[in-house]
């Protein structure tokens, strides 16, 4: 009888990475035999594995990002000894995310370079940005022998599960709703002003739609903006859902606006039709994966410049995307 390997993958710390990764377990379980597959995973991430079939145990850490926290990088390794994980694969570049899988005595342990992780891995890659242009495809090569041929890449689908009555049942079962996620985690360069977010707003609502706000509770004062702006007439679910809870609401949405963001990746990832908004970030690079999308994106001479701030003051990659523009694709 032929074992099934066990695989640890070491997760990204940002949700719209941790969507991609998908891609990856997609692409392993296509293996012969089929591996399983264990996440290793910041907490507040954790319940977004919950709508990945491919996954099957959570591992969940509460070391902040960008900390060392060497003793309970420590502890974490010694503790995932006892699985007997025969590779794990560290999609993280940093040299400090390579530590628990080494003290975890993992035989094969896989990533790229990064941060000169020599030793710490011994199946180091070198990561060729111009035969691997996008994240997508840098997660699934990890997957791969190195040098393979990427082939078709699968697209990652979240599973939904029935939605929990945060909104009256009413609201939820009514269409049209247009999901409105104004926030991004990594800067105010990729956020859309919440005016135009509002003007979206404020027309559909006179067409009859029901407009729901997605975003964690650092979001929520962006949303209450555009709140105040539409008269209150939105629902402002900023902060009060869990990602898994954020992923079942969205799915019952019938379009989505996103900023390039954790919410626009898992828009995409459940298929449905997206308008994704592009400041400071690239389309080349984090482009949302689905034929359902459409990317607003004006490439202007200084973008992308992936600064979190507008190194020039103006933002004028986000403030020439007007909201006419959106509400053309809204009636596609």
């Amino acid at each position: 009888m032929t074992i099934s390997p066990t695989i640890l993958i070491i997760a990204p710390s940002w949700v719209g990475d941790m969507v991609m990764a998908q891609s990856l377990f997609k692409r392993l379980k296509q293996r012969q035999p089929e591996p399983i597959i264990d996440v290793l995973v910041p907490k507040a991430m954790g319940d977004l594995l919950q709508r990945m079939p491919e996954v099957r145990k959570i591992w969940t850490h509460t070391i902040a990002h960008g900390h060392l926290a060497w003793f309970a990088r420590y502890q974490l390794g010694k503790q995932l000894r006892a699985w007997q994980y025969q590779q794990v694969i560290v999609l993280p570049n940093s040299w400090k995310s390579a530590l628990i899988p080494y003290w975890a005595h993992i035989p094969i342990r896989s990533g790229f370079i990064g941060e000169m992780r020599y030793g710490l891995l011994n199946d180091l890659r070198q990561k060729n940005k111009k035969s691997l242009t996008k994240t997508v495809e840098q997660f699934v090569a990890l997957g791969l022998p190195e040098h393979s041929e990427l082939g078709e890449i699968p697209i990652p689908s979240l599973k939904p599960q029935a939605a929990k009555t945060i909104l009256p049942q009413h609201q939820l079962t009514t269409i049209p709703i247009l999901a409105l996620c104004p926030g991004a985690e990594y800067g105010v360069a990729k956020r859309w002003p919440p005016a135009f977010f509002a003007q979206v707003a404020r027309q559909k609502i006179s067409e009859g739609w029901q407009i729901w706000l997605f975003g964690s509770q650092k979001d929520n004062e962006i949303a209450e903006e555009i709140q105040k702006l539409t008269d209150n007439q939105c629902n402002n679910l900023c902060g009060k859902t869990q990602l898994a809870e954020a992923v079942d609401l969205l799915a019952l949405t019938t379009m989505i606006i996103s900023n390039d963001s954790g919410l626009m990746h898992i828009a995409a990832a459940l298929d449905k039709p997206l308008i994704a908004l592009y400041g400071s970030s690239d389309p080349q690079l984090t482009p949302p994966l689905s034929h359902k999308s459409h990317i607003l994106y004006k490439n202007l001479p200084c973008s992308p410049c992936f600064k979190r701030t507008c190194p020039l003051g103006h933002l004028r990659c986000l403030h020439t995307i007007t909201p006419e523009e959106v509400l053309a694709l809204v009636s596609l």
